[in-house]
């Protein structure tokens, strides 16, 4: 009987994936997916999509930055993405006096684009199957360890010979647990440069309040252009560079969407975790993200009233609140979606399906019989170093004081044997990173917030990885995180910039001496010893061996069930997910339309919450009637949803229409289908994506933008 329920829930599972579920691997669109995709309404072959014989969609998508997506839209190189993408970017060009993210901004020519250091964006050139390369000669029979040893050798043996005498970087990914490996090609842009933004008001509309959320009003977009030397291949920034001329850019569809239509995305989704067991889901859920989320909400909490005291505090932090509030709604969301769903619970049926499936066995040599048992007992030992490793990180990466030191102690050993000429420029770099440092308000927040992330790391951890500087807390300051930070900042030399910048001006034997004396020294080099000695090796032990049981596991699951397709997690290389536009159901007598509009935006306006100011142009036009060719009936769309299978990582993925053509920017997913990083529900799962046209509308009628809109290549109906 539960044999006969784990080949139904297999087949079910079977079916979700046809109605939307599964990131793709476009080298084997043509054998998994094309069928049906087609019977699904695409009209593009596999080629138009993936290929290295003839320019195709891939060659015109692009990672852009280090953690979202871009497309190409013009034969001159202009790119667009996300606004949340492109907001530190945006920041960095803002003044009080010039404040581009508030104002929006708009280059009037190319010769008015502005330039960013730094940033980067990527295109892939090709993938390849090396898992017989990587694999070959490897025997089982070696210790994890061992063969780790012998698989980082020759990844990196391959990868080398696969670019020489190129300009382009490759990387080996392991995709199935270690089960197959693809090597990926990349070309690499440096010269990227700002064309334009819409205000804050329309490219954040909703911020926070309805981040991760359904219905969305968002103007999230912002535009690029990519640079090349005068041989159209890549170079360092120069005013002598000249527009990519990319192989394949995209065809603007001005048609729109209904619902049922086909779509599909492009990609660089970051990570899914769809085959954990409920082990490990349950960790996650119930241990870990909870106590994230406490972490960062003392974060927010501090930032928000900072950003309360005027509009300078509130340019100077608004990029730290950005990043630090979109993945804590988001775990919020998955947490609360993973309740919903009974996802921990689903798991266990199916692993009860699994285990009896194997005892069934006439032949087990493999010893899928003894599998959950064993992931039962990893977990065991896994569970309080990944809680550890967790809140270890959070910790450390939202208190920023800790990266001056960290710089500080790097720069300063760093020169100890150097020539004069090098100490001399190392420690002019460690007074600009304290200008800047000192300059940026982070002190503030992080006096603040360390007491409380303290606590909650203590209050959740065992005290055998509790650091040593934990130890005087209790006899020194009974107890009182807050006066023990106190006592910190104000003996530290690293919340001072006037004792900062003093202390270089001494001789290096009093500068190492302070420096290694330093508490907040003291505290960040106590934290990082016990991760790196107590948590991280552990850590990485376990972590092989769960994926030596993963891979069994997926295979296991393929031989219960052949017929069903297994598609890798997301591991931030392209992917492919398709399904159509269509509303859903959240929860008992709500019903969510598959789009939004304009009217929806002037609705939503209340002068007194930052989250829906209307920028008065766009309120002008929208009074006036002033639509253009943009509507929809009589209205203007914004923004629409789908089944795509979508995450972190596709922000800013194109999304294209059955014949290829693009119809909108991804976002975001709605709050109720967060959960899909690690189970994918069909009926609640929800990509979000800006219209088009509403991209178009706001470059024509609220920017005046018209010479971006002539370098566009527009299909109307």
């Amino acid at each position: 009987m539960k044999y006969l329920l784990g080949l139904l829930m297999c087949a079910n599972v079977l079916v979700d994936i046809r109605a939307g579920e599964g990131m793709w691997n476009l080298l084997l669109l043509d054998s998994l997916n094309y069928k049906d995709m087609q019977e699904k309404g695409l009209r593009l072959s596999p080629e138009e999509i993936y290929s290295i014989n003839q320019a195709s969609l891939k060659d015109a998508v692009v990672i852009f930055g280090g953690g979202c997506t871009g497309e190409v839209i013009s034969p001159d190189g202009l790119l667009i993405t996300n606004h949340h993408c492109g907001y530190s970017r945006i920041q960095s060009h803002s003044t009080v006096e010039k404040n581009h993210l508030a104002d929006g901004f708009w280059a009037g020519s190319k010769a008015e684009e502005l330039a960013n250091p730094g940033l980067s964006v990527t295109f892939l050139v090709r993938i390849e199957d090396v898992t017989t390369k990587v694999l070959s000669g490897i025997p089982d029979t070696l210790s994890e360890e061992d063969r780790s040893v012998q698989l980082v050798a020759r990844l990196s043996r391959l990868q080398k010979e696969a670019i020489a005498g190129t300009h382009y970087e490759s990387e080996i990914k392991s995709f199935y647990f270690g089960r197959e490996y693809y090597l990926f090609v990349y070309e690499v842009f440096h010269d990227v440069r700002l064309v334009g933004a819409p205000p804050e008001a329309i490219g954040r509309f909703g911020g926070d309040t309805d981040n991760w959320m359904w219905p969305r009003h968002t103007g999230d977009f912002s535009l690029f252009r990519i640079y090349a030397g005068k041989d159209n291949n890549p170079a360092p920034y120069s005013p002598d560079n000249v527009p990519y001329k990319p192989k394949k850019h995209l065809t603007i569809s001005v048609s729109g969407v209904k619902e049922g239509d086909f779509t599909m995305v492009l990609g660089y989704p970051g990570r899914t975790d769809e085959y954990l067991t409920s082990d490990a889901l349950r960790m996650i859920s119930q241990k870990s993200l909870p106590a994230k989320i406490e972490m960062r909400t003392m974060r927010l909490n501090a930032l928000e009233d900072e950003m309360a005291k005027g509009p300078e505090e509130r340019l100077r932090y608004s990029g730290r609140y950005v990043g630090t509030s979109n993945a804590w709604k988001k775990w919020i969301g998955v947490t609360k979606g993973v309740e919903r769903t009974d996802a921990v619970r689903k798991k266990e049926l199916f692993e009860d399906s699994f285990d009896a499936w194997a005892d069934d066995l006439l032949q087990d040599d493999a010893g899928y019989s003894v599998l959950m048992d064993e992931f039962e007992k990893i977990y065991a030992l896994y569970e309080p170093l990944y809680v550890t490793n967790d809140l270890g990180n959070e910790f450390l990466n939202s208190v920023e004081v800790f990266s001056l030191v960290n710089h500080a102690q790097t720069d300063f050993y760093s020169m100890l044997d150097s020539s004069e000429q090098y100490k001399k420029e190392a420690l002019q770099k460690m007074k600009q990173r304290g200008a800047d440092f000192f300059r940026s308000g982070a002190l503030t927040i992080d006096q603040r917030i360390l007491p409380s992330l303290m606590a909650i790391y203590a209050g959740n951890t065992l005290p055998q990885y509790h650091p040593e500087f934990f130890d005087r807390i209790i006899p020194d300051f009974g107890g009182n995180y807050q006066a023990f930070i106190e006592n910190v900042f104000n003996q530290s030399v690293f919340t001072d910039s006037v004792k900062y910048l003093r202390l270089l001006d001494k001789s290096p034997q009093y500068i190492r001496k302070k420096i290694i004396t330093d508490p907040l020294v003291i505290m960040h080099r106590d934290f990082s010893r016990t991760m790196a000695f107590d948590v991280y090796r552990k850590t990485d032990s376990l972590n092989r061996e769960l994926n030596r049981l993963y891979g069994k596991y997926l295979s296991g699951m393929m031989a219960m069930n052949p017929t069903r397709i297994l598609y890798p997690d997301a591991n931030f290389t392209m992917r492919l997910a398709y399904g159509r536009v269509e509303g859903y159901e959240p929860s008992d007598a709500v019903n969510f339309m598959h789009y939004t509009t304009l009217d929806g935006i002037i609705e939503k306006e209340d002068p007194q919450v930052a989250d829906y100011l209307v920028p008065e142009k766009l309120k002008e036009v929208y009074s006036n009637r002033d639509f253009g060719a943009y509507v929809m009936g009589d209205k203007v769309p914004v923004c629409f949803i789908a089944s795509n299978h979508t995450s972190g990582g596709n922000s800013g993925s194109p999304v294209f229409n059955a014949e290829g053509n693009l119809i909108g920017i991804n976002f975001d997913r709605n709050w109720e289908g967060t959960v899909s990083d690690y189970a994918y529900d069909p009926s609640i799962c929800r990509n979000i994506s800006l219209d088009i046209r509403y991209v178009l509308f706001v470059i024509d009628k609220v920017a005046d933008a018209d010479w971006i809109l002539d370098e566009l290549t527009l299909k109307k109906k």
